[in-house]
């Protein structure tokens, strides 16, 4: 009997069809970045965002419209990029934001997350991704306030 692509195997565990779905995203995202001058980058990135946010299910794709419109807003430096095939924003070259649908990699939440490149440091421990099952006017304060933090 065959394995399954995402089975594991004698050289250690496989990658998912999803995750193997997202590196290839990642690929064709630095091969149109290298195509695109950078005067069109930020228009095209817009554009890649909202067309990812699009092809969410519902539930989904309300929470990720309210955090674009956030990050618009509290960080208007981050510009809007896709990353792993995920709405994500940008310091330069540096993602320091993104959102996970939970239909990625079929989670049971969303995730809003933050890379290394963000500025929330607090000590010697702290967390750098949110579990997001619901927008609540809560959520989307707190969504904010680390949206400012982590713009720097």
């Amino acid at each position: 009997m065959a394995q399954k692509s995402s089975a594991r195997n004698s050289s250690g565990p496989a990658f998912t069809d999803d995750e193997r779905a997202a590196m290839k995203e990642r690929s064709q995202e630095l091969k149109k970045d290298a195509r695109r001058g950078t005067s069109k980058k930020a228009a095209d990135g817009e554009a890649d965002v909202l067309a990812k946010i699009a092809a969410m299910d519902d539930a989904d794709r309300a929470m990720a419209e309210r955090i674009h419109a956030i990050v618009r807003e509290a960080a208007p430096g981050l510009a809007p990029k896709t990353w792993y095939g995920m709405p994500a924003y940008a310091r330069g070259k540096d993602v320091v934001v993104f959102f996970q649908d939970a239909g990625k990699f079929k989670a049971r939440y969303s995730t809003l997350g933050f890379s290394d490149k963000a500025a929330l440091d607090d000590g010697p421990l702290w967390p750098n991704s949110y579990a997001l099952s619901e927008m609540t006017p809560e959520a989307e304060e707190r969504i904010r306030e680390l949206i400012i933090r982590a713009a720097g």
